[in-house]
């Protein structure tokens, strides 16, 4: 699997840890930018570089950086078959009972469900919002955790292409 990757200035010094992190990892990854820090840039430059190829290889797989992760999320979605997600650390959930009535205590879980549930392409981190040790725990559990294929998730996937079609 390949991974694309970019980010803003504010999301600059974590991009460049995922990505060390990431060709440790063995990962085939392609970095859209931006090369250095610069205050003065402009994210959607650089993400819809990422969104663009994932919406051409929506079974690939894209990571966006930002400060707070929604600018990236946005310009993301904007691609047909990209579903960006934005995680900007761990949490417990309300209510921590599964569909199956198994007790859950996951702070990972919302990460893990955006591959279930969603097939989620792209992951927008808060560089702001989220430390590096949990970005990467974040990011690994993402890359790993497959979609599960269940019909109903199949059927909502297939509902959102369709209105982005109709658009």
């Amino acid at each position: 699997m390949k991974i694309y990757i970019a980010s803003d200035h504010a999301g600059f010094s974590l991009k460049e840890t995922v990505r060390a992190f990431l060709q440790k990892q063995g990962y085939s990854l392609e970095d859209f930018g931006p090369y250095e820090k610069n205050p003065q840039d402009d994210y959607p430059d650089f993400i819809k570089q990422v969104a663009q190829v994932v919406s051409n290889h929506p079974h690939e797989r894209g990571i966006v950086i930002g400060g707070d992760g929604q600018g990236e999320a946005i310009v993301a979605n904007k691609f047909p078959g990209v579903r960006a997600v934005v995680f900007y650390g761990p949490c417990l959930p309300i209510a921590p009972i599964d569909a199956n009535g198994t007790e859950t205590a996951d702070p990972f879980a919302i990460v893990r469900l955006t591959r279930q549930h969603n097939n989620a392409n792209i992951l927008s981190l808060g560089a702001r919002f989220v430390t590096e040790a949990d970005a990467l725990k974040a990011i690994s559990i993402w890359l790993e955790t497959d979609f599960s294929k269940v019909e109903r998730h199949v059927r909502r996937i297939a509902k959102i292409a369709h209105i982005e079609k109709t658009q």
